[in-house]
């Protein structure tokens, strides 16, 4: 039976702070909205831009504000970013390992597909998964690594999923596969014990280590 590692792209792969905030607050001052403070903007990273809406702005009209944001991160953003130093070699290392790896983002799968090619990545990753383009459904990660674990035929019991935000140790949780958190991207430990990480890791190095324990 494979052994699969289903990878967040956003604060566990790499560094895509400033693409995405720059993004929100062009969205913010495009849209006329009260600025946030700066820890507001990180808490962005990671879940869909529909739940940090509902979160930060109830009422607002969420689909302006996606297509608002995307005329930035489409431009712009979405190489406003840095993956981790030390990520290829793990993901390397994990490959010759024997493990099968993919990709389980809140980014518009087309977009995904886009960053991965541009950071060379894409032959490290035996599939890419993410949001449905129009973002209206297939948006939770839930719902995105179910999605996922389908299209790779994985199993649930030998799967792993790993992320640095509360989304994804649910998401893994709803999908009944063991969860690991990141603490070198955006979340930190407190975030991923509450929403039920199975082991926590502060570097991309131990991942190697924790997965092999994991399965």
């Amino acid at each position: 039976m494979s052994k699969t590692l289903f990878f967040d792209f956003d604060g566990t792969i790499a560094d895509s702070e400033a693409g995405i905030v720059n993004g929100i607050k062009y969205m913010i001052d495009q849209m006329h909205l009260a600025p946030l403070a700066a820890s507001e903007y990180r808490d962005w990273i990671g879940p869909s831009l529909t739940f940090s809406m509902q979160k930060y702005y109830p009422g607002m009209d969420y689909q302006r504000g996606i297509d608002v944001y995307r005329e930035y991160y489409l431009s712009k953003g979405m190489y406003e970013m840095q993956v981790y130093a030390g990520v290829p070699e793990m993901l390397k290392q994990l490959k010759a390992d024997g493990f099968d790896l993919a990709l389980a983002s809140a980014k518009p799968e087309s977009q995904l597909l886009r960053i991965v090619d541009k950071q060379q990545l894409r032959s490290l990753f035996n599939g890419a998964y993410g949001a449905s383009n129009d973002e209206k459904t297939r948006i939770s990660k839930t719902d995105i690594l179910a999605y996922a674990i389908a299209s790779q035929h994985a199993h649930e019991d030998s799967s792993v999923m790993i992320g640095d935000r509360f989304t994804d140790m649910e998401g893994g949780r709803n999908n009944q596969v063991h969860t690991l958190g990141v603490t070198y991207g955006f979340g930190d430990a407190a975030e991923l014990q509450k929403a039920g990480a199975d082991m926590i890791v502060d570097t991309p190095a131990a991942i190697v280590t924790a997965s092999k324990q994991l399965l």
